[in-house]
């Protein structure tokens, strides 16, 4: 005599989500610059290596906007069910997950314009160490040197004035600042 069981697709399947579920958690290493690598122009400090079309002579930071990736999960039907000729299901439908990524929207690099490095001497330095300190950004000695203080203090004033969030100087931030003058416009003569 034949003893048949019947197959339990539920316990299967709770194993199957608890090791998918083990498997998610596990995290990927990524691969990193090495330490010695030399930053992307613009990103740490001021470039001339500007955007495609920037007049010649200007300096340029950048921010860069990371990709938007959405993953995407599908079942997918490998065997169909099995009906008897008296129309019962004998065995059940088989799927499984298919999961991709899609970008969303692409990494996106976001360039500014900065004053040039032949222009970020000492006393400009110290210069905008005073003009941040005056506006509570910044807290240490105006000495004049670009240390980390001072660039974090161009952050934080930058991004509450709705410029970059970048530690670069942008020439925007340095005009409301006081420390570059506005260009000139010509008067408008009437018609």
């Amino acid at each position: 005599m034949t003893q048949t069981f019947p197959i339990n697709y539920t316990g299967r399947l709770a194993f199957g989500m608890v090791v998918l579920t083990a498997l998610a958690s596990c995290e990927m290493p990524q691969a990193e610059a090495p330490a010695d690598a030399p930053p992307e122009p613009g990103v740490v400090e001021a470039t001339s290596n500007g955007p495609d079309g920037a007049p010649p002579g200007t300096c340029w930071g950048r921010t860069v906007s990371p990709a938007v990736v959405e993953t995407i999960t599908e079942k997918v039907q490998v065997k169909p069910a099995e009906i008897s000729d008296a129309g019962t299901v004998t065995a059940l439908p088989v799927y499984r997950d298919e999961s991709r990524q899609q970008i969303i929207t692409p990494r996106q690099d976001n360039w500014f314009e900065t004053p040039c490095p032949d222009v970020l001497t000492e006393e400009f330095v110290a210069s905008l160490q005073r003009a941040l300190a005056a506006r509570g950004f910044f807290g240490g000695a105006a000495l004049g040197q670009m240390d980390a203080a001072t660039r974090s203090a161009i952050r934080r004033y930058q991004v509450s004035a709705g410029g970059p969030d970048s530690e670069v100087l942008s020439l925007a931030a340095a005009r409301m600042l006081g420390l570059i003058a506005v260009p000139r416009t010509p008067p408008v003569e009437p018609e």
